[in-house]
Order: structure tokens, then C-alpha cells, then sequence
């Protein structure tokens, strides 16, 4: 399809995106971005769609859709008929979980640092349903030994009190801070237990190696609009064999739903699909009449990725390596620290570091008494710091005033957040970034913080 030659990764491949000249992106990882050949493609379908209404939405589009289905099952070694499409990972989550029927004493378990969305899921769900909800603390810096013992004993806890732990909900790699997790053990902790493992990979296709088969989670979701250059609202969903008798409806509900006491079949976009497709395919072919030209382009992005990236692997390292350097380099000019666990002797390097985030903290001091000594005067506090201090209110101003700073003045952006009393910014990797655009951004972040501890508003008395 492509006529391009495999081009160095870095700024030579900023040629291939749509991105502003004058805007650098390093938040990849929020809503991603795709190449202009992923672009043309998704304006062929939308033009075919348009040329031809009916045909191409009852008749031509499963077509494509089963190539796309076909074409992301490879890529992630799994059955084609074990993966369909939505269009976000909370849509995916919520599918899951609002299917599932719950007993008196069913528990979901779920992390502190879940997707704030999952866990306004969640209490949802506990307030209409029987279901009881555990939340496992996962502050950082922690180390992935104590994110499974955490877990392991919250489940066992959970057991011993007579609860049954129907289900648990995990990331591949954590929004924010944006760390890896030790999804893969969690997934097989469930399985030695008897519990549904649900993994909410939105930062996971496209951003770190995934075999699907190997892994053997119960529910898995992946945003592919974040990390594998296709547009936006797309999002694989895989669902084993073993578990599909579970998903009896789409979220909305529509034409494939088949109610229990009903002998009607799925209600297919052609006859043909009800002898070559099962239940659950036909399910998601066509939930509603939406523009869903995203879900067919994955075949562009992936050519993209092996014919102009060199491939996964090419993808992987550089990333991995480019947020990895990057965010010790803004630490290093901002005399601060990059987001680590704690060295407890038992890894050879970062485990949580190993994707395509930095978490570095800003240089300014969050002045919390619970957090900072208690009763320690501001005056001694700020004594103890050559850092702008600002209180624990004041903070979220703060966070809100670096992102709109950032946009509006220098045409940029990262995800500055507080986790754990400090204020951090989470950088992302990408193939057209290089460590210019970090130190760059370092600087920016550098003056931003200077005029937080020179402003009159944020000044501590």
C-alpha cells in the first residue's frame, strides 16, 4: 500500500503525521494521533459509505470489519472470533461488568490507582446490584512484589470473611502515574483462585508486546487509538470462548442482544453471517448506526508500523527508550526525580518504567501537614525547602494552571497530576520524538515552576 521507505525514527518521521509544526506533542499517550496514510484510508471509507449508503453499511462493511478483526487477532495472537471492536475501553469495561450477575457477597477487587472512570463504574454498579467492592491500595512508589502481596492478601481477606470474589479489575499500564503493572501475575493469581481477571490495557496495544493467548486473561480491552496510529474511537475487546456466554449485550443494547426465553436469532447485517459468524461476533458487528470507519483502518496502521517503523520490536525499544532517557534528562535539569519503586534488592532495573511513560516530579513542594511532619510550622517547612511550597488546596490551581500554561503559551502539553503529596508530570515516548523535545520541555516546566514560587496568589504566609 505504501510507497515510503523505512525512515530513522525521531524527527524524520514527523513527516508522516498531521501534527502543527509548531506544537510539540508529548502526551501521546492521552488520545494519540495517526499518520496521513491512516488518515487517507479512513476518508476512502467514509467516502465509500457516503457514496453508497445502504450497500456499504448493511452489505460492504462487515466485510472490512471482519479484515480489520482479522488483522488485530494476528497482531495479538488470539482467534478471530475472539475479537471484536468498541469504541473506548470504559465502553469495553462497562460491558463486562454491567453483564455479569452478582450474588449477596460477590466482590469486585480493584487498585487505588484504577481509571477514574472504572471506578465511577464500579460504585455504579454497587448501588444498583448486590456486588461489594475492595480497593486495594497501590500508591507509588511501590514495587511490583508488593502490588501482588497487596493483592493476594486483600483476596484471601476477602475469602476468609466468606465473601465470594467474583471478579478483578487491573491495568496493563497505570493513566496516572503512568507505570506498567504487573498485570500478567495478577492474571494468573485469578486463575489459581477461580476469580474473572478483567485487564483494562488502554495504554497496552501498540505501546508494549501483548500475546493474548499466552496471557489467558477473562476479559481484556485495549485503546488502539492511543498507541497503534489508528483514529479515534477504537478499541479491541477480547472476549476467550469460555467466557462469551457471559457478554449477552452490547452497551447500548441493540440487534444482536437475544433475550433468554426468546427462540430468535442474532439479527445479522446479511443472512450469510449467521452460518459463518457465532452469536458474539454478531453481537458487535453493528451496535448502532454510528461512523465506526475507525475500527476498519487497522490494517493501515499496522502496515504503517511494519513497512515505514520497521516493526514492532524497532517501535517497542525506541519508545521505551526515548521516555526512559527523556524523563531523566527533565529530571536531571529540574533537580528532581523520575517515578521509581523502591530498590528492594530483588530487580536487576525499574519494572514499573518499562513502557513508554516518565513520571517526573515538578519542584514544587505540596506543604501538607498529614504528609509533611504534622505540626511543623509553614515557616520551618519552608525553611527545609528551596522549592516553591503551596498548600494541598492550592495545589489542584496549580495543576490546572501548568496544563493551561502549557497550551496556551507554549503550545504543548503533558498530564501534570498529584499522587502521593508531590506534584508529578507524566511525559510520553513516541517515534517522532527525540530528547531536544524533553530538554525543551524541561525548561518550559523549569520557568512554570520559578513563577508558581515568584506569584502572590500561591504564596504561603
Amino acid at each position: 500500500m505504501f510507497s515510503y521507505q523505512q525512515a530513522p525514527l525521531g524527527h524524520p518521521m514527523l513527516e508522516h503525521f498531521l501534527l502543527d509544526p509548531n506544537y510539540k506533542n508529548l502526551n501521546h499517550g492521552s488520545f494519540g494521533t495517526y499518520p496521513a496514510v491512516v488518515r487517507d484510508q479512513l476518508r476512502r471509507f467514509q467516502d465509500m459509505a457516503e457514496a453508497r449508503p445502504d450497500e456499504f453499511i448493511r452489505y460492504t462493511y462487515p466485510t472490512f470489519l471482519d479484515a480489520s478483526r482479522a488483522a488485530m487477532a494476528k497482531y495479538l495472537n488470539a482467534p478471530v472470533n475472539e475479537i471484536v471492536f468498541v469504541k473506548s475501553a470504559t465502553a469495553a469495561i462497562n460491558t463486562v461488568l454491567r453483564n455479569l450477575t452478582y450474588c449477596p457477597r460477590d466482590v469486585i477487587i480493584y487498585f487505588s490507582t484504577i481509571f477514574d472512570a472504572c471506578e465511577k463504574t464500579i460504585i455504579s454498579i454497587t448501588e444498583t446490584t448486590s456486588l461489594e467492592a475492595r480497593k486495594v491500595d497501590s500508591t507509588f512508589p511501590i514495587t511490583h512484589n508488593e502490588i501482588v502481596r497487596r493483592f493476594l492478601d486483600t483476596l484471601q481477606k476477602a475469602k476468609s470473611e466468606g465473601f465470594n470474589v467474583r471478579i478483578c479489575l487491573f491495568d496493563t499500564i497505570v493513566s496516572l502515574p503512568g507505570v506498567r503493572f504487573p498485570f500478567e501475575r495478577l492474571v494468573d493469581i485469578c486463575r489459581e483462585q477461580g476469580v474473572l481477571s478483567c485487564i483494562d490495557g488502554a495504554h497496552g496495544v501498540g505501546h508494549i508486546p501483548l500475546d493474548l493467548s499466552k496471557l489467558g486473561a477473562d476479559f481484556f480491552v485495549s485503546i488502539s487509538h492511543k498507541w497503534l496510529y489508528n483514529p479515534r474511537g477504537c478499541s479491541v475487546f477480547h472476549v476467550p470462548i469460555r467466557n462469551q456466554h457471559l457478554i449477552r449485550t452490547t452497551i447500548p443494547t441493540s440487534h444482536g442482544f437475544i433475550p433468554k426465553d426468546s427462540p430468535a436469532q442474532p439479527y445479522p447485517n446479511d443472512r450469510l453471517s449467521l452460518a459463518s459468524k457465532s452469536a458474539f461476533e454478531i453481537l458487535f458487528e453493528r451496535v448502532a448506526v454510528t461512523d465506526d470507519a475507525s475500527y476498519l483502518t487497522i490494517p493501515a496502521a499496522l502496515e504503517f508500523r511494519r513497512e515505514i517503523l520497521g516493526g514492532e520490536n524497532r517501535i517497542f525499544a525506541y519508545i521505551e527508550g526515548i521516555a526512559r532517557d527523556g524523563g531523566d534528562l527533565v529530571a536531571a535539569i529540574l533537580g528532581t526525580e523520575v517515578l521509581t519503586e523502591p530498590n528492594d534488592g530483588t530487580i536487576d532495573q525499574s519494572e514499573i518504567r518499562r513502557c513508554a511513560f516518565a513520571n517526573v516530579r515538578l519542584p514544587v513542594t505540596i506543604h501538607d501537614p498529614k504528609c509533611s511532619g504534622g505540626s511543623k510550622s509553614i515557616s520551618a517547612y519552608m525553611a527545609a525547602s528551596h522549592w516553591p511550597i503551596v498548600t494541598m488546596s492550592q495545589a489542584s490551581e496549580v495543576v490546572s494552571w501548568f496544563q493551561t500554561q502549557l497550551i496556551t503559551e507554549f503550545s504543548t502539553y503533558a498530564s501534570v497530576f498529584i499522587h502521593n503529596g508531590a506534584l508529578w508530570v507524566r511525559l510520553s515516548g513516541q517515534t517522532y520524538l527525540e530528547l531536544e523535545d524533553f530538554k525543551w520541555l524541561a525548561e518550559v516546566l523549569k520557568e512554570l515552576s520559578e513563577r508558581v514560587g515568584g506569584s502572590d496568589v500561591w504564596k504561603l504566609k
